[in-house]
């Protein structure tokens, strides 16, 4: 397992979020608490509507992104998150919006 450089564990996860997402600044918003959470990843629109998110971090950190994806910014309305277990990327530092 990796871990940040004060030695705490480091783990990432891909969501799949469902719902109202597009079009509503679900992509700026997620990237704004992300980056308040000092998280590595992305989140960028999928053609089917969905929105997907990699977040890689410390666990409680990785977890309040997850909680916070599940309501989203007010203008959203989240259907399902689906969250997926990753093995933690050597080549993510920051967190961007992706189109």
């Amino acid at each position: 397992m990796r871990e940040t450089s004060d030695g705490e564990a480091l783990i990432c996860r891909r969501l799949r979020v469902t719902g109202v997402v597009q079009g509503v600044g679900y992509r700026l918003a997620c990237a704004r608490a992300a980056r308040g959470l000092a998280l590595a990843g992305h989140v960028r629109n999928l053609a089917d509507g969905s929105v997907e998110v990699v977040a890689q971090g410390p666990p409680c950190a990785v977890g309040e992104l997850i909680s916070w994806c599940r309501r989203g910014p007010g203008a959203a309305r989240v259907a399902g998150v689906v969250v997926t277990e990753e093995r933690p990327q050597e080549d993510l530092r920051a967190f961007a919006v992706m189109s």
